[in-house]
């Protein structure tokens, strides 16, 4: 029998299903709530609120889990490639090394991007936010592509669309990189894997022999799994919600971009090395800003240090730490800003008054660690950014779309003047 929830209005009872997930979540179903009683629910940001049934990724802060279709993070960063997650995000499955290598081969076909798209990125300034640029070239899709407008396509044109934005976003990326420096940019080399690719297309340079460091791409790697999905997201929701108006899958990842602009949700790793070069800039005494850290009556908070959904530690950390120490050593970084972040790491492990908190390094820490070790600027983090999250982005919107759901819309309490009769303004 299944469970049901009562809610008592006005002396009248009215009943609502309970919804069980596969691990043991449940949710109300009020879908029938306004129309029985003439109720909404009122639940500012969502927090409480699932606006959907996805089979994509499961998340428990509580105990720090993080799984993608049922596969532990931890496995996959170790033993799989991003390719491979986003094959197993957007359809579901572990590929078959027959489906893995036609996939990776549709990617490498399609890096290339219309020579036109170079005119459009001609039009920003040099000092045109990247995210801005690349949210704008990726919506710009939808004109080279007109056919992506249809909402009637048949699978096999909604799967080119997908390939195609997998296999141009780390050109995009770049060049938006390119841009702001003021560089000329590179074209793809399809000789090398997903992110070698990439990290020639940000760093080489006409007049100078560039190769790609293996430690370097594997950190990368490692980095774009752990950003690739994590459930109901800011920008997650800002794609379903964009989707279920039959926007094109460009337009909706183009929101989803812009979502992950704001510095509430991507710019985390950005604001942690701001933190560290202020702390840098006032002397670089670490302690200090850890007394300043425990002192309840100081505004100061520590960047990068635990996070709003996991309550005991973050799983992505862990693993990412070893790729951070990795990067440093191999190229054997002297950046004193770097120095504080490993002061301020130790002493967060080891200080009883952070262990007691759950306040650990996440993986925004430790991604700024090598996004800055790397050279990349800090506005180029939520690019970065952005091109792990795009497989995660991309299934939500597949699945959104094959499930069928309604257009969003949600319902608000009003608060405004009641009915009031118009002044015409001589009388005002």
């Amino acid at each position: 029998m299944s469970e049901s929830a009562k809610l008592s209005f006005k002396g009248q009872d009215y009943e609502f299903p309970v919804i069980t997930g596969t691990e043991n979540e449940s949710a109300i179903d009020i879908a029938k709530l306004r129309a029985s009683s003439g109720l909404i629910t009122l639940d500012p940001g969502y927090k409480n609120t699932g606006a959907t049934k996805s089979a994509i990724t499961f998340l428990d802060g509580e105990e720090g889990i993080l799984r993608y279709r049922g596969y532990r993070i931890e496995d996959l960063a170790e033993k799989s490639t991003f390719l491979e997650v986003s094959y197993l995000l957007i359809y579901g499955e572990l590929p078959t090394q027959a489906q893995y290598e036609s996939f990776s081969k549709e990617i490498t076909h399609h890096t290339l991007v219309h020579e036109d798209i170079k005119k459009i990125l001609e039009g920003f300034p040099s000092n045109a936010h990247p995210m801005g640029v690349l949210s704008s070239m990726i919506c710009a899709l939808t004109a080279f592509y007109p056919d992506s407008l249809n909402p009637n396509r048949t699978e096999e044109e909604v799967n080119l669309s997908i390939i195609r934005l997998i296999a141009k976003m780390p050109t995009f990326a770049a060049w938006a990189y390119k841009n702001e420096m003021g560089h000329p940019v590179n074209y793809p080399d399809n000789a090398l894997d997903y992110c070698s690719n990439f990290l020639k297309m940000m760093f080489a340079l006409p007049a100078e022999k560039y190769d790609v460091d293996p430690v370097v791409a594997s950190a990368l790697d490692k980095l774009l799994i752990l950003h690739a999905d994590h459930e109901q997201n800011c920008s997650t929701s800002t794609v379903r919600i964009v989707g279920s108006s039959q926007a094109s899958i460009y337009a909706s990842i183009s929101a989803g971009i812009n979502a992950l602009w704001g510095p509430l949700h991507g710019g985390a790793n950005q604001s942690v090395i701001e933190m560290l070069e202020a702390i840098k800039a006032d002397g670089g005494d670490a302690k200090k800003y850890l007394d300043k850290a425990k002192d309840k009556n100081d505004p100061f908070r520590l960047m990068g240090f635990g996070h709003r959904v996991y309550k005991n530690f973050d799983p992505r950390a862990k693993i990412i730490k070893k790729a951070a120490d990795d990067v440093l050593e191999k190229l054997g970084v002297n950046d004193p800003v770097l120095d504080i972040a490993k002061e301020l790491e130790q002493a967060a492990l080891n200080d009883q008054y952070f262990i007691d908190r759950q306040l650990y390094p996440n993986v925004d820490f430790y991604s700024g660690i090598i996004y800055r070790a790397l050279g990349i600027p800090t506005d180029m983090f939520t690019v970065m950014f952005a091109l792990g999250r795009l497989p995660g982005w991309i299934a939500q919107w597949k699945e959104m779309r094959e499930n069928g759901e309604p257009i969003g819309r949600p319902r608000q309490v009003y608060t405004g003047e009641n009915e009031r009769d118009y002044v015409s303004m001589n009388k005002r």
